[in-house]
Parts: C-alpha cells; sequence; structure tokens
C-alpha cells in the first residue's frame, strides 16, 4: 500500500525515468544471457543522465552502487578535462621549431631548463608543460632530508662553502680526481683542479686559492673521506671557518654538492673521453665557466649565478621576441650545449 502511494504521488517525469532505468538494466541482463560484457559507454551516459530525475539507489537491480559512482566520476573527469583543453590558442609555429631546435642540440636538457633559456635570455614566457608537449617528459625527482638540517643550511647559504671530489677516467685508463667548491647561497662554482694524487697538502692548497683573500664565508662543508684530513681541517680554521662534517654515509646531508656532482657527469664527462690530465682540467675550466655564467638554475629562481647578459628589452607579446632582435647561438664543449643570447639586427 506504502509503494501504490508513493507511486501515485510521485511525478510524472520521475515515474518514466525510472521506467527508462530499470528497462536499460533488463536489456542488459538479457544481452548478458546471450554474451556476457560490459555495459557500453551509450549506456553509462544514458543511466547517468535519468539518474537526476529520481532516487536512483531504489532502482539499482544489476549495477553496484560504487559501479554507478564509478562510471559518475569518470564522466565528469572527461568532461573537465574536455572544458579544460578548450579555447587554448597554440603557439606560434616559429616557438614550436625554436623548442625543438633547442631540445635536440642539447639532449640533456629537461624541460625547466628550456623554459628558462626562453625566457632568461629570449624573453620568451613559455611554461615547462608547455615545453614538455614537444619533447620527452622527464621523471621527477624525489627529494628528501632531514628538516632541521635543511631550514640550517636554507639559513646560511650565502655563507657556506660546499666541497667534493669528482673521479674521471682517462682514455689510458687512469683515474683522475677532480676537485670542486661551490657557494650555496648563489650556486657558484668557486674553484675547480684536477689531480692525479689528491694529498691534505694538494686540498689545503685549494682552500688557500678560495680562501686566502677576504671573503664572506663562515662554513666550509665536506664529507669524512681521509684526502679531508685534521690538517686541513686545522688549515681552514686559521682563516676563520668553522668546519661543517656531513655524517657517515649520507650524501643527502651534503646534497647540494651531490647535486652539482651529478650535474658535471650527466652534461660533461658522460659525454667525452679525456686524453690526461691536461685535457680534463681545460674541460672542465670550460664547463665551470659555462654553468656560472650561462647555465639557468630552477633554485635560483630561475636565474644565473653571474648573468653576463644585460636586462632583456620589452617585447609585445611573451610568445614573441623584441623587435629589431635575433637570436644568437654559441656552442659550448664542442656543441655538447648551446648558450642562447639576442642581439641586435645589422641595420
Amino acid at each position: 500500500m506504502l509503494t501504490v502511494l508513493r507511486l501515485l504521488l510521485t511525478p510524472r517525469t520521475t515515474l518514466i525515468a525510472e521506467n527508462l532505468f530499470l528497462r536499460k538494466q533488463l536489456t542488459l541482463f538479457k544481452e548478458r544471457k546471450i554474451k556476457p560484457r560490459f555495459a557500453s559507454r551509450l549506456n553509462r551516459l544514458t543511466f547517468i543522465a535519468l539518474a537526476k530525475f529520481f532516487d536512483w539507489r531504489t532502482a539499482l537491480v544489476l549495477i553496484k552502487p560504487e559501479t554507478f559512482l564509478k562510471w559518475h566520476r569518470h564522466a565528469f573527469r572527461k568532461l573537465w578535462t574536455w572544458k579544460s583543453n578548450r579555447g587554448r590558442k597554440p603557439l606560434p609555429k616559429n616557438l614550436h621549431i625554436l623548442v625543438r631546435k633547442i631540445h635536440n642540440e642539447n639532449p640533456t636538457w629537461g624541460e625547466d631548463r628550456i623554459a628558462n633559456e626562453l625566457s632568461l635570455k629570449l624573453g620568451i614566457q613559455v611554461s615547462p608543460a608547455t615545453v614538455r608537449k614537444y619533447m620527452q617528459p622527464r621523471r621527477p625527482s624525489k627529494g628528501c632530508g632531514n628538516q632541521r638540517w635543511a631550514t640550517f643550511v636554507a639559513n646560511h647559504a650565502k655563507v657556506i662553502v660546499s666541497c667534493d671530489f669528482v673521479t674521471c677516467i682517462t682514455v689510458n685508463f687512469k683515474i683522475l680526481y677532480i676537485f670542486v667548491a661551490m657557494e650555496i647561497g648563489s650556486r657558484q662554482i668557486l674553484h675547480t683542479n684536477v689531480t692525479d694524487h689528491p694529498t691534505a697538502e694538494w686540498t689545503t692548497q685549494q682552500f688557500r686559492e678560495i680562501f686566502a683573500f677576504e671573503h664572506p664565508y663562515r662554513f666550509v662543508l665536506h664529507d669524512r673521506d681521509s684526502i679531508f684530513s685534521r690538517d686541513v681541517d686545522q688549515a681552514l680554521k686559521t682563516f676563520g671557518l668553522r668546519i661543517l662534517k656531513s655524517p657517515p654515509q649520507t650524501p643527502v646531508a651534503n646534497a647540494f654538492c651531490e647535486r652539482l656532482i651529478g650535474t658535471i657527469r650527466r652534461e660533461c664527462l658522460d659525454y667525452l673521453i679525456p686524453f690526461n690530465q691536461r685535457h680534463l682540467k681545460t674541460v672542465v675550466r670550460e664547463f665551470t665557466r659555462f654553468y656560472n655564467r650561462g647555465r639557468p638554475h630552477m633554485s635560483l629562481g630561475p636565474g644565473i649565478p653571474e648573468p653576463t647578459q644585460a636586462k632583456l628589452p620589452a617585447s609585445v607579446h611573451r610568445h614573441k621576441l623584441p623587435e629589431g632582435y635575433r637570436i644568437k647561438s654559441k656552442p659550448v664543449l664542442g656543441g655538447l650545449h648551446h648558450e642562447y643570447n639576442l642581439e641586435k639586427e645589422a641595420a
């Protein structure tokens, strides 16, 4: 009696929708008896549309409630994906060609690096997500670390010098050691040198070349390698510096220098085999100049530790070059990398 009373008081539109809803489920039931299969997209959309006119939870017979909700969520995702991709104007064709050219000429560069290069040196504002459409996406790196140590390093980044050694094998299988020291705040490489036999005396001399004159630094961060002996630490204290030693087997404590070493390997050493110590020193010196003056760094905003280009001229549109300027490309390390700058066109 209650069901009959409810039907008498239910609006006609609701009854029609519920009837169609139930008939659709019965049709699916008959089809599955012949050949089991999933509901088609058209059937799913029909169920979703009819469910707006009545309480669909009381009319489910063959479909589970969680399955119906999953269809509903999937339909909304498709709808908003379609809406978010509408109305966006494509980038100019010449910019497509430029992004592909930079990507092909610099295979180690990711989308962030290319976007920073275009923004800082050419004045073209393109997001990394847009650049990623025309190149292979890069897997994001997972960060980790102690919050307290990270806070200390962030507060004193401009007065901390981080250092470490990089090994490299020559063409005759001789092992060479590259000493690198960087300022954490500006990501600037302060000093590099190459040797085949690193000793405490040689390492101390490298620090003398960095701190011999007046300097703003207070801390030196290094690992517990035997090269950084007690004599080396005592020599550093004479320059008014405090020694920060990373814990054993914890490279993340010296993450900035470890990242620099990884960059040197991925963008330089992995693509060449040095003939001797002199050759490697020349290569490292050229890469250091490029790292300090031509390579954008995400941690700086993005920015360059020692920017050499003046302020970019104003452009009428963020996707267009300033009028009267053209792009100048300069190869680095024999074309392994390239620097891009704006220069005025000849009248």
